[in-house]
C-alpha cells in the first residue's frame, strides 16, 4: 500500500528551523519528521511513499533519494502552489492504477496511531466510504477560567483537552477511485473535496485518544520533543 505525504509547505512559523529545509527535515529530538513518519508507516506495512512537494524539494530528495528503511520513495513536484488538492491531483497519473486506497497524510504529524487499525476499519464491508478521517479530541492552546453566575473565579485549568469536540488529525485513508472527480486543480481538499463528500456520506471519522503532534511552530516542535521523551522514558 502506498503513502502521500504533503510537503510542499514553506513551514514559515517553524523559522528559523525551515530556512535551509522543507519542514519534514526538522529534526525532532534528533531525527527529521519525514524519517519518524516512513517509519511509522512502515510499521503498516506501507511499502511505497509518494512526496508531494515544492519549498526546497530537492532537499528531500538529496535526503531520501529512491528508497529509505525498505520504502520507495518518489516525489511530485509544484512549480507553483495548487493547494492539497491540486497536488493530489497532479500526482494522480504517477500512482499506480492498482493502487485504490492510499494513506494521505500532513508531512507535519507526528502520532501513535495504530495506523493497520484504520486502515482496516476504512476497508471493511461494513463501513465504505471514500475517505476515512483522523480525528483527535480539541486540545486548548489555552488555559481555561471558570467563574460563577456572580463572576466569581472558582476554578484555572491549564490547557484542558475536551474529549467530546474532534480536530481533524491530518491523517486519512482515501478511494483515490472515488475521490478523483471531486478534487481541485487548485484548492486544498479538506476545503473543497471532503466537503462534497460529506453531503453524500462517504466520509468516515476514526477517533484516536492517543498521542498526536502537529508541529506548525517552534512551540509546537518543542512539545512534540517533550512528548515523544516522556513516551520513551527519556
Amino acid at each position: 500500500m502506498r503513502a502521500i505525504i504533503l510537503a510542499g509547505g514553506q513551514g514559515l512559523r517553524l523559522r528559523p528551523f525551515t530556512e535551509d529545509k522543507p519542514k519534514p527535515l526538522v529534526p525532532v529530538n534528533g531525527r527529521p519528521i519525514a524519517e519518524l513518519q516512513i517509519e511509522w508507516l512502515k510499521s503498516a506495512k506501507i511499502d511505497s511513499v509518494t512526496f508531494l512537494c515544492g519549498y526546497m524539494w530537492e532537499r528531500l530528495k538529496e535526503h531520501f533519494g529512491t528508497s529509505f528503511n525498505g520504502v520507495s520513495v518518489d516525489y511530485s513536484v509544484e512549480e507553483s502552489p495548487l493547494g492539497t488538492g491540486g497536488a493530489i491531483r497532479k500526482a494522480l497519473p504517477n500512482i499506480p492504477s492498482g493502487e485504490e486506497n492510499v494513506v494521505l497524510m500532513n508531512g507535519d504529524v507526528i502520532t501513535d496511531l495504530d495506523l493497520a487499525n484504520m486502515i482496516r476499519s476504512h476497508i471493511a464491508p461494513s463501513t465504505p466510504s471514500s475517505a476515512s478521517i483522523l480525528l483527535v479530541p480539541y486540545k486548548s492552546r489555552f488555559g481555561i477560567v471558570y467563574i460563577d453566575k456572580l463572576k466569581v473565579i472558582r476554578k484555572f485549568e491549564e490547557k484542558p483537552v475536551f474529549p467530546d469536540v474532534w480536530i481533524n488529525g491530518g491523517i486519512y485513508i482515501i478511494n483515490l477511485k472515488k475521490i478523483s472527480r471531486h478534487l481541485p486543480e487548485v484548492g486544498d481538499i479538506e476545503r473543497e473535496t471532503f466537503p462534497k463528500l460529506v453531503t453524500y456520506g462517504e466520509v468516515t471519522g476514526y477517533p484516536h485518544y492517543g498521542f498526536w503532534s502537529y508541529i506548525d511552530t517552534v512551540k509546537d516542535l518543542q512539545e512534540a520533543e517533550s512528548q515523544l521523551r516522556v513516551q520513551q522514558g527519556n
